[in-house]
């Protein structure tokens, strides 16, 4: 059985639990509760415990290689604009209609208030003021902030980290790479088996939420699912093919066909290093540089993960909502932060956006135990977000091309 279908299989056998119980006295839910919360609260540490080594181990490979490439030195800094600037603005926007959206839909006040008093992996701590938000993006000591949780301040370490390791010379830059790299495949591979106690930890995780909220929790999730699909399309349409067909060498027709392979196999596999292949054959079919697809295009598929800036954002503020915390402008300015941030060091695994959404639960100090929800219901936001991945790859990749001779080719091959 497929691990995505036993997780929807817990979750779904949790939500009887806890709906059981929400009937029957406090004595027995209280009881339940009591003995399903640790086993929930071991799930959530388990995913905790990988994300400050994997996150940082992902961006300095990332980043590294990347900055240390001579093949981009023409077009890196373009690229970096312009995938955080449309991360940004998808992940700011998402916020705000899903907010707005969101306090529409409603939360019962004592479900909330009951839903935030339960057993927790991780605590709420208020705000801090504008000038201590910036002052702690810098770590005095990043072993300290990454033994305290603190991923924004490891987040902007491993970055700076990663930026000059590219100006150390080869040999030794390499030696670092090469570990480096080796610690971010482990934990990647540690996170899948964490994933494999998945069924049990949803269970855990679903029986307690039930039980405080009753049915509303299931129209909540519902509600979340369509939301993130949605805005997921959305984002993609106004943001994505403008740019491919208005900033590339492309007619409108020519970039929906330049997508639409990758994308049929993005849907299906959930994965966007999967559809590489097929973007490669995109790429060589609408003779875009050599460069561009044998460089650009391979570490975009691996780094720029538009699809996942929607959905966390979404994952977040929905979250927040349902544990009745109202988010400050300096949290979600936070929140923003972290979401661009982890999107370059998504897990290539299905559901791995999840995984990476801890650093913005966090920066807003936020549960994580939500992250084991969330993650029950993600099969169709997944095949959603990776389609959405895939096309701002192959929307970015045609932007950034370097042979003005490709436009003309493009609109006539395609």
């Amino acid at each position: 059985m497929p691990l995505v279908v036993r997780i929807l299989v817990g979750l779904l056998a949790g939500f009887a639990v806890g709906l059981g119980l929400s009937g029957s006295s406090a004595r027995a839910a209280g009881v339940v509760t009591g003995l399903l919360g640790p086993v929930g609260i071991i799930f959530v540490n388990l995913i905790r415990m990988t994300v400050v080594p994997l996150v940082a181990s992902l961006l300095i490979a990332s980043v590294g290689s990347a900055a240390s490439s001579k093949a981009l030195a023409r077009t890196g800094a373009r690229a970096i604009l312009l995938a955080v600037g449309l991360l940004t603005v998808a992940a700011a926007g998402s916020g705000v209609v899903a907010d707005r959206a969101f306090g529409l839909i409603g939360m019962d006040p004592t479900s909330a208030r009951a839903l935030a008093a339960l057993p927790s992996a991780g605590g709420t701590q208020p705000a801090s003021s504008l000038g201590g938000w910036f002052i702690d993006l810098v770590p005095t000591n990043p072993i300290k902030a990454a033994a305290d949780g603190a991923i924004l301040p490891v987040i902007v370490f491993a970055v700076l980290f990663a930026l000059v390791l590219a100006e150390v010379t080869p040999v030794r830059r390499n030696a670092v790479l090469q570990v480096v790299h080796g610690i971010a495949d482990a934990m990647q591979r540690l996170v899948a088996r964490i994933l494999s106690l998945a069924p049990l930890g949803v269970f855990a995780l679903a029986v307690p939420v039930a039980a405080t909220l009753g049915w509303s929790a299931a129209g909540a999730l519902a509600a979340y699912v369509g939301l993130v699909v949605v805005l997921t399309v959305v984002a993609s349409v106004l943001l994505l093919y403008p740019l491919g067909i208005f900033g590339g060498p492309m007619s409108a027709s020519a970039f929906v066909a330049f997508c639409a392979p990758a994308q049929a196999i993005a849907f299906a596999s959930r994965s966007s290093l999967a559809a590489l292949p097929a973007m490669l054959e995109s790429a060589e079919r609408a003779d875009l540089p050599a460069d561009t697809r044998t460089v650009v295009l391979p570490l975009a598929a691996a780094l720029y993960h538009f699809g996942a800036a929607v959905a966390q954002t979404v994952g977040v503020v929905f979250l927040a909502h349902l544990y009745g915390i109202l988010l400050s402008p300096l949290q979600f300015a936070s929140m923003i932060v972290a979401v661009v941030a982890a999107s370059f060091a998504v897990p290539g695994i299905p559901g791995g956006s999840i995984i990476a959404m801890a650093p913005a639960l966090t920066a807003v100090h936020l549960p994580l135990e939500g992250i084991g929800i969330l993650l029950a219901v993600d099969a169709i936001p997944d095949m959603f977000r990776t389609t959405a991945n895939a096309t701002g790859t192959l929307a970015l990749t045609a932007v950034l091309r370097d042979q003005p001779a490709a436009g003309r080719v493009a609109r006539t091959v395609l």
